[in-house]
């Protein structure tokens, strides 16, 4: 398989159709549930570690965090970013030399509140102008979601939604009805693996359950993109030699002898209150 090409049993039409029509498409069953177990162990320990570090894990809300992660503190990591779906998914969204930016993972534990509707960063010009999606989130679930555990919901088609004269991140509350009337609520189970734009409006909900709902995150540029600014992609020199040259030259990371404390940059303010409704 070279780099130009894309896997035959993932139809590209079907990839841009659904990222750029809905902004979310998913693999059902894409890793086997030991696998995810072993990915749920990994964040767990990396949670701990966070939590007792001063600026480990940035706040999203009550009892809502996120965590940037090292990746080769995942076991799976190489898994993730080399599997035929991913890998099919981001070069037919973004192009041959794409550019994975960001690894880490969203805890919404028990008592996490509604988040308002929101994206994750401004729309870039590309999109708003140039009607061209140039990053994408990929996220896999470490527990089968049920309807108590917080679900994740998405407006569909509202990656190109224009929020000039406001906010860029998070619409006004009298827009909030396009977005109630247009939700899915996503309910993954372990082994599952989504890709959307993280421009099209989202929101996590109110858990209610007593158990956690970790999410592995993954960003990935197109090559024009800036997203890399917001992370401090680490690999050890060892680390990096071991992975495949195909998976390499797809990263944008910084290379280091040790590894070093991540100081989280990528706040999100008008998530840290959360919603009561």
């Amino acid at each position: 398989m070279t780099s130009q090409t894309i896997p035959e049993t993932y139809d590209e039409a079907a990839i841009m159709g659904g990222l750029y029509g809905d902004g979310i498409i998913a693999c059902k069953g894409a890793f086997e549930r030991a696998w995810v177990e072993r990915l749920g162990a990994d964040i767990a320990t990396l949670f701990d570690e966070a939590q007792r570090q001063p600026g480990g894990a940035l706040a999203r809300g009550p009892n809502r965090y996120y965590v940037e992660v090292h990746p080769e503190r995942i076991s799976g990591f190489a898994d993730i970013v080399s599997h035929p779906w991913v890998v099919a998914v981001c070069r037919a969204i973004l192009g041959p030399d794409y550019r994975v930016v960001e690894a880490g993972f969203d805890v919404p534990g028990p008592g996490a509140l509604h988040q308002p509707w929101h994206r994750d960063f401004p729309s870039p010009e590309a999109t708003l102008v140039g009607r061209r999606l140039n990053s994408l989130a990929f996220n896999i679930t470490t527990v089968d979601v049920t309807e108590d555990m917080g679900p994740f919901e998405i407006a569909p088609g509202t990656q190109w939604d224009d929020l000039a004269g406001g906010d860029p991140m998070f619409p006004a509350q009298e827009l909030w009805p396009r977005y109630e009337a247009r939700r899915q609520r996503k309910m993954p189970q372990m082994g599952d693996i989504s890709a959307r734009s993280a421009l099209t409006i989202h929101r996590g909900t109110a858990n209610h359950s007593n158990r956690s709902r970790p999410v592995f995150v993954l960003g990935v540029d197109a090559p024009d993109a800036h997203n890399a600014d917001k992370h401090d992609l680490q690999l050890t020199h060892a680390y990096y030699e071991s992975l495949a040259p195909e998976v390499r030259r797809h990263i944008t990371c910084r290379l280091v002898e040790r590894l070093e404390p991540i100081v989280q940059a990528h706040a999100i303010e008008g998530l840290k209150m959360g919603l009561t409704v």
